[in-house]
């Protein structure tokens, strides 16, 4: 795969040559390449951004710097072997980024990532290169930061670590939190290791137990546990034929029953009150 990163912070990018980003990259899994806006200005202040048109505060980034150096990293990239380019454009008012999408980006051959600072890109500048290649705006979280560099880091990680022998384990991202495909996609529950104390803790007798069958249930337990506390809408939207009758019981004592008015698809909601914490 070949990322290729415009902005105006190169620097902020650094974290890409780390961990599992940056062995990627090392053995050729991963290609990135991280290029500076400014150096698609011909002003002796590098200027990238101006007022908006329509008034209002902050100041919106130029169409032409933007163009010319999407322009250049298209050529080049076809130049060196990549073709079908993906536009990756971090913003809070993209769809929410999520595993579905991660699985979906890390079977594209060649991402672009446009993140922006002030208000935002002109946005002609998307609808110009929507026409020539696939266009992606998505949102990390409901917050604003102050530029997308962050978001290309977080989208970059999830993506990469799909790839093809990125993991050590090629089914370690199986059972990740979010994994699509699954009908209960639920947070995942707490993890332990050695030693079996520490400062008074020990690690739940059932780990050490060997018996596969329990040990499993009690991961489930606690990922529904862990997912009513934090997450209760996973499971509100949860196919309930994802649910056996232990994940039953346990939902109960969680709170949860089946919404007699959902049949046939029975969803389940949550009463008031009576939550085990």
């Amino acid at each position: 795969m070949r990322l290729d990163v415009v902005t105006i912070f190169p620097e902020y990018l650094d974290p890409l040559n780390v961990s599992l980003v940056g062995k990627a990259r090392a053995r050729g899994q991963l290609g990135v390449h991280v290029h500076d806006l400014r150096d698609w200005t011909y002003d002796r202040h590098n200027t990238v951004d101006d007022t908006p048109y329509g008034g209002g505060p902050g100041m919106v980034m130029k169409t032409e710097p933007w163009g010319e150096a999407l322009d250049t990293v298209l050529a080049d990239g076809y130049e060196g072997g990549a073709h079908q380019p993906a536009l990756i454009v971090p913003t809070p008012s993209g769809r929410p980024f999520t595993q579905e999408l991660a699985v979906h980006l890390s079977g594209r051959p060649w991402l672009i990532f446009t993140p922006a600072r002030y208000e935002g890109i002109d946005r002609r500048v998307v609808d110009e290169y929507a026409t020539r290649m696939p266009v992606y705006e998505v949102s990390i979280g409901d917050y604003v930061l102050a530029g997308g560099e962050a978001a290309v880091l977080v989208v970059t990680e999830a993506v990469a670590r799909l790839l093809p022998g990125v993991l050590g384990n090629a089914e370690s991202h199986r059972d990740d939190s979010f994994a699509p495909g699954a009908m209960a996609n639920l947070l995942e529950g707490p993890v332990y290791t050695k030693p079996p104390a520490w400062r008074g803790r020990e690690i739940p007798d059932v780990l050490l137990s060997g018996h596969h069958g329990k040990i499993a249930r009690w991961r489930r337990d606690e990922a529904l546990r862990r997912t009513t506390e934090y997450r209760p809408d996973l499971i509100e939207r949860c196919d309930p034929k994802a649910f056996d009758k232990k994940d039953r019981e346990m939902l109960s004592i969680l709170g949860w029953e089946p919404d007699p008015e959902g049949e046939p698809c029975g969803r389940f909601w949550r009463r008031t009150g009576g939550v085990e914490q």
